[in-house]
């Protein structure tokens, strides 16, 4: 999965689930961004995302994978 991916489908789960979604690409550093949903955020690289650090991301946002 790539980051515009993960930010598209963050939309999609926040809207289902009726949360507050806000994507900031000045919040980061390079081809970073900050994805907050909710009152939990995490960091989101436009390219490619390592399987590991998207695990991290799903912990960090307290998202269940399936459920994404």
């Amino acid at each position: 999965m790539n980051g515009r991916e993960f930010v598209r489908r963050a939309r999609q789960y926040a809207r289902k689930n009726e949360l507050e979604f806000n994507f900031d690409p000045s919040r980061g550093k390079g081809s970073h961004g900050k994805l907050t949903i909710g009152n939990r955020s995490t960091t989101v690289q436009h390219g490619e995302i390592a399987p590991r650090t998207l695990a991290s991301m799903f912990r960090q946002l307290q998202i269940n994978r399936r459920e994404f």
